[in-house]
């Protein structure tokens, strides 16, 4: 089964070098063991673009779709056989960055 691990940051910069060490030590151990599927780090929201096509012309706004303290700074989706292991993957992950990580599965198709 598939998860999606997404990293919660609430402060102005991500650019710790200590933190992307251990987020590449990681991800080399997710690629190692089998569970990584892919991985992203993303820039601000500041830098999010919303369409909202619902009426008769697509709206697009600048910035992101929620005003929040708090914002997906990155994301892993990996392989892993239950919750369990999921769950476990992500507290190292969370461990490693230094941020929440919130855990959901994907949905079968």
């Amino acid at each position: 089964m598939q998860y999606l691990l997404s990293v919660i940051h609430d402060q102005a910069s991500i650019d710790d070098p200590d933190e992307q060490a251990a987020i590449d030590v990681f991800n080399d151990r997710l690629r190692a063991q089998g569970h990584w599927v892919f991985a992203g780090g993303l820039s601000g929201p500041e830098n999010a673009t919303v369409i909202d096509p619902r009426g008769a012309e697509a709206v697009v706004t600048d910035g992101p779709f929620l005003e929040s303290k708090e914002y997906l700074a990155g994301f892993w989706i990996i392989e892993a056989p239950d919750l369990d292991v999921a769950l476990k993957l992500a507290t190292e992950g969370a461990r490693a960055c230094n941020r929440k990580v919130e855990v959901r599965p994907f949905v079968a198709v």
